[in-house]
């Protein structure tokens, strides 16, 4: 099969069959459910470098340096379970995108500083470290190629599972320390586990309007907006386990943020005509996939 490099949206991906949502997609704050608050923002602090921009006994938001936008809300549930080791339906990453290849390189570094073990790879579109948090839940943190060096083939993004070259990689890093998450760094995307591929397609692509990028990856759908490698990967790697419960060490909700409020009601419009249940909130609206995972819909003017 032949391949060819293109950063134009349109050269790759299957569109949904009707509402489509805007380039101008972003994700907001991922919310999780933690067993122990104190224990959490502590571990977040000293091993990702995150900002603790608000403090309550029940719940932290954490940001990057010199940026007010919030990245993740821990929320304390006294003894959550753990998660398993084999996992369970809904959250399997939640993926922080640096703004370059060298904070990457100094995350890296800080790491084996710390002796704190990851999982390392090389996706073609990004190179990408991944954690777990004291609750097991999953964490990447990445930074992407640049999009005129991705590659796409027979209409869908070319994107692996490769070894990462670490020392290719720290020596982008400079001298410079790993002082925390630097501005810019954003939520790049969330990846679930569900047990149904086509039932994941029929609610992230045909009811919310997501693109296809990438379908032909073993067990797995990636989906994005604007031509991106994926806003949302899903897979069936944990297939047969259960959700999460309310006991549970969980994701409570992520976020999409869209340009306007007509495009948010435009999106919760089109995932009420599948018949799923929408709950109005701030301007927005929260909906359900089939695995219970919660999806807040808002615009960013909100």
């Amino acid at each position: 099969m032949s391949a060819s490099r293109s950063a134009d949206p349109q050269a790759y991906g299957v569109t949904p069959p009707g509402y489509r949502l805007p380039a101008g997609l972003r994700l907001g704050t991922v919310r999780l459910q933690v067993a122990d608050l104190a224990r959490s923002v502590d571990w977040y602090r000293r091993v990702l470098g995150v900002t603790v921009l608000d403090h309550h006994p029940d719940r932290a938001v954490l940001g990057a340096q010199g940026d007010p936008r919030p990245l993740i809300e821990l929320r304390e549930h006294p003894g959550a379970h753990p998660v398993p080791r084999r996992g369970r339906l809904g959250l399997y990453h939640y993926a922080i995108l640096l703004p370059d290849r060298a904070s990457l390189a100094r995350f890296v570094r800080h790491l084996a500083e710390l002796g704190e073990r990851a999982g390392m790879s090389d996706h073609l579109v990004s190179e990408a470290i991944y954690l777990s948090d004291p609750d097991g839940l999953g964490i990447e943190v990445y930074a992407d190629r640049p999009r005129d060096a991705w590659r796409h083939e027979e209409g869908q993004l070319v994107m692996a599972t490769d070894p990462l070259d670490v020392d290719d990689l720290l020596r982008s890093a400079g001298s410079e320390r790993w002082s925390g998450l630097p501005s810019g760094t954003v939520i790049g995307h969330i990846h679930l586990f569900v047990d149904d591929l086509d039932r994941a397609a029929a609610f992230y692509h045909a009811g919310l309007g997501l693109d296809k990028v990438v379908w032909s990856y073993p067990g797995a759908l990636f989906l994005s907006a604007g031509g991106y490698h994926h806003h949302l990967g899903t897979n069936t790697w944990a297939a047969g386990a259960p959700p999460p419960g309310p006991d549970d060490a969980r994701l409570l909700e992520w976020e999409i943020l869209l340009p306007t409020a007509n495009d948010a009601r435009a999106a919760l419009v089109s995932l009420a005509a599948t018949g799923t249940q929408i709950e109005s909130s701030n301007g927005g609206g929260v909906a359900h996939d089939p695995w219970g995972t919660a999806l807040r819909i808002r615009s960013e003017s909100h």
